[in-house]
């Protein structure tokens, strides 16, 4: 395959490439990405796209989501009204839907069993690339814990209570033997959740500390933490976790630690932007997300400024399927310049998955996952929070979407 007339962004570096050329192999490898001027002759057959002087990037990546969990209804509706056949074939078309939108790999932190991403590794559906906790660890009372406010449980089968170390351990194993990637816990209650508070911290140091214990020994896993208020990010990064997810009271304090760690901060800030409408949530909820907002905004745009590694993701399910790339228009909007939101959401968010010496970069040696935009986001930002701007998709050289007009 070969793309010409883009304007290139190899997600790495602070260089724009106005004119471009990028080819891949047969086996879907980047073997050139540069300068037209510097381009091999365009080998015979091969296909050609003319990128209508669009903006290539490599594939995105959602390190923050919820592809198992409906976005456009309660998750009391999904648990008890949807039958599990139309909740898997829901799924399925989220998982495309999210492709399409440019988002070329994710990882799922609740609520997607590992066979969805085997499904996708192996063609059965279209999908991003995917890493998935397959549930979350959560103690009793915690934001995992779905217990209704009137006592009932919605028994969600991704939600693991445990109350000691023994009981996170067994969790953790739990997860790993269902074939989690990684393994997701709860640092700290949650805006979303009915009992507890960001402020609360949830798992003990001690517990944290033994589900790391636990996923390093199996193959060196990663933790994951729900974290959103101050005690649950310092506790999740003085235990070892990979990632801090949302981190909307991170300080200071979190922000050294996050550097001395090697650690890294996933903001979420599409659940910050998002209005919630108090018509349609628990007063308790809305009260909870009034009194957080603006606190997160200005502690995020703290970390932005200082610089700290920060990868892409977005909560969908808790927020919208499919406009994933929405989450770069709000880190630009809290001081994040527009190169440094890609990198995010590229290169950066490659690393915290480990999957950097593979994807994404556009260089040659990488795997060809792409993506066009119809219009130049170094410009405006918000040209690829919308999917009908993302005009061709590729994983490995193979086309995902291509909607260019006219023949190419």
């Amino acid at each position: 395959m070969r793309i010409q007339n883009v304007r290139l962004i190899d997600g790495a570096g602070t260089d724009v490439v106005d004119d471009a050329v990028l080819e891949s192999d047969a086996g879907g490898r980047i073997t050139y990405a540069g300068p037209a001027a510097l381009a091999p002759e365009a080998r015979v057959p091969v296909r050609t796209i003319d990128g209508r002087g669009g903006t290539l990037l490599p594939g995105l990546f959602d390190c923050h989501t919820h592809l198992g969990v409906a976005s456009d209804r309660s998750l009391v509706e999904a648990a008890l009204l949807t039958d599990p056949v139309v909740g898997v074939l829901q799924t399925t078309e989220r998982l495309k839907r999210t492709l399409e939108s440019g988002i070329t790999s994710a990882r799922d932190l609740g609520g997607l069993p590992a066979g969805f991403r085997d499904a996708v590794a192996a063609g059965l559906v279209e999908g991003p690339r995917l890493q998935t906790s397959v549930g979350v660890i959560s103690h009793t009372g915690g934001h995992a814990d779905g217990t209704l406010p009137g006592g009932r449980s919605l028994d969600l089968d991704y939600c693991e209570l445990a109350d000691d170390v023994a009981g996170v351990r067994k969790a953790a194993r739990r997860m790993l033997r269902a074939g989690a990637d990684l393994v997701k816990i709860c640092t700290s209650g949650g805006i979303s959740s009915a009992h507890d508070d960001p402020d609360d911290q949830d798992l003990l140091d001690e517990e944290i500390a033994a589900v790391v214990d636990e996923a390093r020994r199996h193959r060196g896993r990663p933790v994951a933490a729900h974290a959103q208020g101050r005690a649950g990010v310092l506790a999740a990064i003085r235990g070892g976790v990979r990632s801090v997810e949302h981190g909307f009271g991170i300080d200071d304090e979190g922000c050294d630690l996050i550097g001395e760690r090697g650690a890294y901060l996933v903001p979420t800030l599409s659940a910050v932007f998002q209005p919630l409408d108090p018509r349609k949530t628990t007063t308790w909820r809305y009260k909870k997300k009034l009194r957080w907002n603006e606190r997160a905004k200005e502690n995020i745009a703290e970390a932005i400024a200082r610089k700290v590694n920060i990868a892409v993701g977005t909560d969908a399910g808790i927020t919208p399927h499919g406009s994933n790339l929405f989450e770069l228009s709000c880190l630009v909007e809290l001081g994040m310049p527009p190169m440094d939101a890609i990198r995010a959401a590229t290169s950066t968010s490659a690393r915290l998955l480990g999957v950097e010496d593979t994807l994404g970069t556009l260089r040659p040696g990488y795997l060809a996952d792409l993506v066009l935009c119809a219009g130049d986001p170094l410009r405006d930002i918000g040209v690829l929070s919308e999917p009908e701007n993302i005009v061709l998709v590729a994983q490995q050289g193979v086309l995902r979407k291509i909607t260019l007009p006219g023949p190419s």
